[in-house]
């Protein structure tokens, strides 16, 4: 019998002892979830397994439509990644939730609290967690589901972002933006804002280039749209695209195989929301400067005239009510107004910031750093490149170099479009083409920089190469019951050790439904599943919806009806009806490399150690009953955590070349405890609204032959 038999007949065994002893609607549950995790294909994956070095890096088919240098796009990544003057108080970079193994180990200030803004773990924000506050939900019998609850909290362990304020406007030349505070209800102590905390733990950024979806809901979709994480779901995402210098016109861009980008352009885009305005905030234009650059032109997507006027004073990207007068042609009515949203301008305000600093200027690099040694100017900090001149190495000439400029107007949205004034500097509502289109520039620069994040030289990957002493022999029991009793292979699947790869979509395609003969199997999206951390209530998951107000799930939209506007593509099938439909409550399955790193576990942070998650496993999850109880012994349950230890790549541990980084400065929650805090002297809002002093932590710069390793979170 092979091992795929032998793992498909312990799943119909643990089928029908789970059926037996649940009640009959929590085993109708338990027999669904069953099947779906074993419709993930587990017959095509165990005798196909490679290391992960032999898999390819998903790239998009377009890329070079947009990068002209690989080499200088990573570079242009890795420093936009690093740089603390990206966030709007100077000091919040990517990295500051993802400088430990590319996950977060700080225990400081990471509590967020859940549904309910109130505090459980602790009575307020800036509090240390201690180990004794694990695992969320404590059970007198660990290995029994239904035994005594000892505590329960939905409070989730995150990552401390920024604190509570108003955006002004950006600073050009500053590394820090005009801000105002506003008080805060939740995040504050005493009266005084503390930084805020995300509502879901920090996934590593290491391997992510292997998912088809990023983000534990999965919102930062495959298509990058260059403009947000939306992909086609957003049907008002242009570029603006320079024919030659004197004409630009609005595009759309679809760059496949880069939820990386998607993922990138979400967070900073989420600290830079302004005034609301009306959509659609682009009317799809071609804008032309005559050969004097005295007048310019508008058209229309039809190629039809809508303004012209003077290149100096500019037009606007709007019909001009005398040229309409003019035209013979009845005036077209305009389509009812859509809901008002915020608009976010991650591609200009922050395109306008970062173009006018200079790159980790407060951060030194190391001389021998793999990607930016040859740039450092160590030991001063920063490098010797200015960004303006690192997009023009890395991106084609079309979407930075142009001649015109765009106003947008702060309250409208609206465009205006003029040649770039030679007399003066621009304000910060003008925006040259590179600062115009800054977030396609980022996306797909940090893209191609965490593409370089693969550790494949992990034991585990060792001994699937043929060298069968790389494992251990506990490790190697461990592997086995991975791929059999413990069922792990059936979500975590693959070389990648996730059924949301790219790979397994490709071969699942992006919704399934299991083909197993299980009572009402239903559909899910691949590579998403309620594991039963905590009830669905809590967090919707996949099973939320996006900016739009499109389900995030694609089963949804499947039967929805608008799989294929969204997405682009036929659903491979239709569910039956919403009962059909698996996805409230369902996250991504995570990659397991390094995962001895990249404690806390699961999307809520609530599981401090690998012991504590195996025991969530073997008891069949906490809540819904989705999983089946696995019944492993103790020295199974050892054997299974010395294995996943198995996967930990020491180039990540030692942070060796390509992960190596320059230096980094994180808050570490703030001075004193959460009952009090120090405010910050030079900071205070209109209304008096205080803010509290940091507490900043150093993470040394370390070159390609790396370092100490970092702590892993409280000590573990």
């Amino acid at each position: 019998m092979t091992v795929v038999q032998r793992l498909n007949k312990q799943i119909e065994r643990r089928i029908f002892k789970t059926s037996r002893s649940l009640k009959k609607t929590t085993a109708i549950t338990a027999l669904v979830m069953v099947m779906i995790l074993a419709g993930n294909s587990v017959s095509a994956q165990i005798s196909s397994i490679k290391p992960l070095g032999e898999i390819g890096i998903p790239k998009p088919d377009n890329i070079n439509r947009f990068i002209k240098d690989k080499t200088a796009a990573i570079a242009l990544g890795k420093t936009l990644f690093w740089d603390m003057q990206l966030g709007s108080d100077g000091v919040q970079s990517c990295a500051s939730c993802h400088f430990h193994a590319g996950a977060d180990n700080r225990s400081k200030n990471q509590i967020n609290p859940g549904p309910g803004n109130k505090f459980d773990i602790a009575s307020a924000p800036n509090y240390q967690l201690k180990p004794s506050d694990f695992p969320f939900h404590k059970l007198e019998n660990p290995n029994d589901a239904s035994s005594k609850v000892i505590s329960d909290v939905n409070d989730v362990a995150g990552s401390q972002g920024v604190s509570r304020a108003r955006f002004i406007d950006v600073q050009p030349g500053s590394d820090k933006d005009k801000t105002t505070p506003v008080r805060d209800e939740v995040f504050n102590v005493g009266g005084v804002n503390v930084r805020r905390v995300t509502d879901r733990d920090t996934p590593t950024v290491i391997n992510s280039v292997f998912n088809f979806r990023n983000f534990w809901d999965g919102r930062a979709q495959n298509i990058f749209n260059g403009v947000n994480p939306s992909g086609l779901r957003d049907s008002n995402a242009f570029v603006l695209e320079a024919q030659n210098r004197r004409r630009l016109r609005d595009v759309r861009v679809r760059i496949n195989n880069s939820s990386l980008a998607s993922q990138a352009v979400g967070p900073p885009a989420s600290s830079f929301e302004l005034s609301a305005e009306v959509e659609p905030i682009i009317s799809p234009s071609t804008v032309e400067l005559s050969d004097s650059e005295d007048r310019i032109e508008v058209r229309d997507s039809q190629g039809r005239t809508i303004n012209r006027g003077s290149a100096t004073e500019g037009v606007e990207a709007a019909p001009d009510v005398d040229e309409q007068r003019r035209s013979r042609r009845p005036r077209r009515q305009r389509p009812p107004r859509r809901p008002r949203r915020k608009f976010r301008s991650v591609g200009r305000k922050l395109g306008k910031k970062m173009l006018a600093v200079n790159p980790l200027n407060k951060q030194v690099v190391a001389s021998d750093d793999s990607v930016l040694g040859s740039f450092s100017k160590f030991p001063q900090s920063g490098i010797n490149k200015s960004y303006e001149e690192m997009i023009q190495q890395a991106f084609q000439r079309q979407w930075w170099d142009s001649n015109i400029v765009v106003r947008v107007d702060p309250k409208t949205g609206r465009r205006r479009f003029r040649r770039n004034p030679r007399n003066r500097p621009l304000s910060t509502n003008e925006f040259t083409l590179a600062e115009y289109n800054f977030a396609l520039f980022f996306g797909l620069a940090v893209q191609e920089y965490e593409s370089t994040l693969v550790s494949d030289q992990t034991p585990f990957d060792q001994f699937l190469s043929g060298d069968k002493n790389a494992l251990t022999p506990e490790q190697q029991r461990g592997w086995d019951i991975f791929q059999n009793k413990g069922l792990c292979i059936s979500c975590h699947v693959g070389s990648e050790l996730t059924a949301a790869s790219v790979s397994n979509v490709a071969r699942q395609q992006r919704i399934l439904r299991p083909p197993a003969p299980a009572p009402n199997p239903v559909v899910g999206d691949t590579g998403f599943i309620n594991i039963g951390v905590r009830p669905v209530a809590e967090d919707l998951g996949v099973g939320g919806k996006d900016e739009f107000d499109n389900p995030l799930s694609e089963a949804r939209l499947a039967l929805q009806g608008t799989f294929e506007r969204l997405l682009g593509e036929k659903p491979p099938i239709i569910p039956k009806n919403e009962q059909d439909i698996a996805a409230d409550g369902a996250f991504k399955t995570s990659g397991l490399r390094n995962v001895e790193l990249t404690a806390p576990y699961f999307h809520n942070g609530g599981q401090l150690t690998l012991e504590q998650v195996i025991e969530f496993y073997n008891r069949g999850g906490d809540f819904g009953r989705n999983l089946p109880p696995l019944n492993l012994s103790a020295d199974e349950k050892k054997s299974l955590v010395a294995f996943m230890k198995g996967l930990t790549d020491e180039r990540v541990r030692l942070q060796k070349a390509p992960f190596d980084h320059p230096q980094l400065f994180v808050p570490n929650g703030h001075p004193n405890d959460e009952q009090n805090v120090i405010p910050d002297p030079d900071i205070q809002g209109e209304d008096g609204t205080k803010q509290a002093k940091d507490d900043l932590l150093e993470i040394p710069a370390v070159g390609r032959g790396g370092g100490k390793p970092l702590p892993n979170f409280l000590g573990g």
